[in-house]
């Protein structure tokens, strides 16, 4: 089944990217969350729109069946 990415608050995206193994979100200029050498930057916005989660979730190489695996 093909899920559709829809908006998430920005805990929420935390607490997936922690259960996916990602440690943070780390203070800087801009939070961020790490793996590895790997950063991903998470914006400080309540709500994280549909396209900027498929941006950030590209950029941290996770695929939607991982996104959505980790309900």
């Amino acid at each position: 089944m093909n899920r559709r990415l829809g908006p998430v608050k920005r805990r929420e995206l935390i607490a997936r990217l922690k259960r996916l193994g990602w440690r943070g979100p780390i203070p800087s200029r801009h939070d961020y969350m790490a793996l590895g050498r790997r950063k991903v930057h998470i914006p400080n916005d309540k709500e994280i729109d549909a396209g900027l989660l498929r941006v950030i979730l590209n950029e941290a190489g996770i695929s939607r069946d991982e996104w959505f695996n980790t309900d």
